[in-house]
């Protein structure tokens, strides 16, 4: 592959200096262009050690307008980023809508880098690609335009470039790995080769840029991104898709998981408080042990309004220390959110080892009320299964433990859940227009969960349907499966069922 690139390809300082002004002025209409539509556009910088990465990151921030352009920098991890999965640092770093973010390292610099000096063997490395290749792929479907480029020196180049700065009193520009890197140039070029093959695509492309002359290198770049800019620019009203409600499909015999949930069950008063007790006493010592196993735990809550997710996470957070457990509510997206992917206001609260998430709702929100509200297109919510997969396999790869809860009740519950909370006055703020309405759809949203629950319910992270028409029970349900997963994982011991065991009802999907 490196062997084909054509090298050796100069600019004269006069050519370079017509053909600047026109390059610079062109990036700068179609950056204009790019914030007007809402585009992301991801640059990754990536190539051979002493190829001036960084000094073509400098070049691009100064042609283009700084104010929509993100720099990120990817070298040694932080203790914040090693503390949660993989790929936290990368999805804090993508660029908002109609911004330009200009990645110097990027996912692919670790893999490549491991696989290199023989920290990892090459089937974990074809491994990570195909994640990266899928991840990509996710970022291009929601809108986004990457483009990669590989700088590349000949082994004979890369060692006269750092004997010149170092005669020209430049060895400040060498990096700190130069010579660790050098002296693995064909091992680097190898895993470099193999990840650029496994990652080639035709809506993620990578550009091989000779990089020995440095005024070519820069042009090349520019105009390629410019070309990269252009062409999404042109093709912009096609990739668009009409924000329409689709059209509902029920299962094939008009039965829902949700009908399989005993919601008729109930809890005796003084069996709940001893249950509760004793759940949460449990869960105050699973979440110790699980901290000082360094093991995160993400909880996620969904279900019909007034179903009681906010008492239940009352009940479970009560009985964790409160140093190591959050709750993020999540309600409609704010500006912000709305100009990056779904995924990435949940992505920037994933806990740190050893810490607690609770969400009440949840990236599901993309495969219920979005789509049967519309605010999401059928192709939108469609892929957002494997996409969610996906998110929580890399969730627990990083050894998160992940559970997942739908609170069930009935129609008739919920409503005289609504009619108490109108009548309530500290309640009345739970009730809003919108709710009654919802109800409107109930029969929607019930096919919405059946088939969340069919496609997303998998063995390291099953949903948990919840009986909630009687909410002792559900409470005590969602108290002693968080204590159930958190043993299982850590290999701790569960302490004995004071009363009669409530099982929670998890989905056999």
């Amino acid at each position: 592959m490196f062997e084909t690139a054509e090298l050796g390809r100069k600019v004269s300082k006069k050519d370079y200096d017509e053909l600047e002004g026109e390059l610079r002025t062109e990036l700068l209409v179609a950056q204009r262009a790019l914030k007007e539509a809402g585009t992301p556009v991801i640059v990754v910088v990536s190539g051979v050690e002493g190829a001036g990465k960084g000094d073509l990151v400098n070049q691009l921030t100064t042609w283009l307008d700084a104010r929509g352009v993100d720099v990120e920098v990817f070298w040694d991890a932080t203790d914040e980023e090693t503390q949660r999965p993989w790929w936290w640092r990368f999805w804090r770093a993508l660029p908002a809508r109609g911004h330009i973010g200009i990645l110097f390292g990027s996912w692919y610099t670790g893999p490549i880098v491991d696989t290199a000096l023989g920290r990892i063997e090459e089937g974990r490395m074809e491994a990570a690609m195909h994640h990266v290749k899928a991840f990509e792929r996710m970022l291009i479907q929601d809108g986004a335009v990457i483009v990669k480029f590989w700088l590349h020196l000949s082994k004979e180049a890369q060692h006269d470039r750092w004997r010149a700065d170092s005669d020209l009193g430049r060895s400040w520009k060498v990096s700190p790995l130069t010579e660790e890197y050098g002296a693995q140039y064909d091992a680097f070029l190898k895993a470099s080769e193999k990840a650029i093959r496994l990652t080639d695509t035709g809506l993620a492309p990578w550009y091989l840029v000779d990089a020995s002359d440095d005024r070519y290198r820069d042009l090349t770049v520019g105009r390629t991104l410019l070309s990269a800019i252009r062409a999404r620019l042109d093709g912009i009203d096609e990739r668009s898709e009409p924000r329409q409600a689709p059209a509902m499909d029920a299962p094939g015999n008009g039965q829902t998981v949700l009908d399989r949930v005993p919601i008729d069950r109930t809890l005796k008063k003084a069996e709940y408080k001893e249950q509760l007790a004793h759940w949460q006493l449990q869960l105050h010592r699973l979440t110790w042990a699980a901290y000082h196993a360094q093991r995160s735990l993400v909880v996620v809550f969904e279900g019909w309004d007034a179903a009681g997710k906010g008492g239940a996470i009352r009940r479970a957070v009560s009985a964790i220390d409160p140093r190591l457990v959050r709750v993020i509510p999540i309600a409609a997206p704010t500006d912000e959110e709305r100009a990056h992917h779904y995924l990435w206001r949940f992505w920037r609260h994933v806990p740190r080892d050893g810490r607690v998430t609770m969400y009440d709702r949840s990236w599901y929100g993309r495969v219920l009320v979005e789509r049967v509200e519309g605010f999401a297109t059928r192709a939108e919510w469609s892929r957002a299964y494997h996409e969610i997969n996906a998110f929580e396999g890399q969730l627990m790869a990083h050894g998160t433990v992940v559970v997942k809860f739908w609170l069930h009740i009935s129609p008739e519950e919920q409503l005289a859940r609504f009619e108490e909370r109108q009548q309530t006055p500290w309640k009345k703020h739970k009730i809003t227009e919108e709710d009654w309405r919802n109800r409107e759809k109930w029969a929607d949203y019930a096919h919405a969960v059946h088939d969340m629950v069919q496609h997303t319910s998998t063995t390291e992270a099953p949903w948990t349907l919840v009986p909630a028409n009687d909410k002792r029970l559900s409470r005590v349900t969602v108290a002693r499966t968080l204590c159930e997963r958190l043993a299982a994982a850590l290999g701790e011991p569960l302490e004995a069922d004071p009363v009669d065991p409530i099982t929670a009802v998890p989905d056999q999907a």
